[in-house]
């Protein structure tokens, strides 16, 4: 998905993605003590999440996995319903 495409939420820097169906027990753990129900979840779950602004500027990279979240409520600790995204 082009970053221009990304009208669900905001674009996010994660360290990692998992696929919601397949998170890991770390992972399930940590969304757990964020009352966030695993089941209920789609798209990719983001994690160590920090929002990429400007694109195209000189220091704003993304060297990890860059993608568009609709639900980024927990200040960058995990990110919702992400969609990989293309930022080059």
């Amino acid at each position: 998905t082009p970053a221009s495409q990304c009208n669900t939420g905001n674009l996010q820097c994660c360290n990692s993605t998992q696929e919601s169906s397949n998170t890991n027990a770390s992972l399930t753990s940590i969304l757990g003590l964020l009352g966030v129900v695993v089941g209920a979840l789609t798209g990719q779950v983001g994690v160590s999440c920090s929002p990429v602004t400007l694109i195209g500027l000189a220091g704003n990279s993304c060297s990890a996995q860059p993608v568009c979240c609709s639900k980024n409520s927990f200040n960058g600790v995990v990110a919702l319903g992400c969609t990989p995204i293309n930022i080059n």
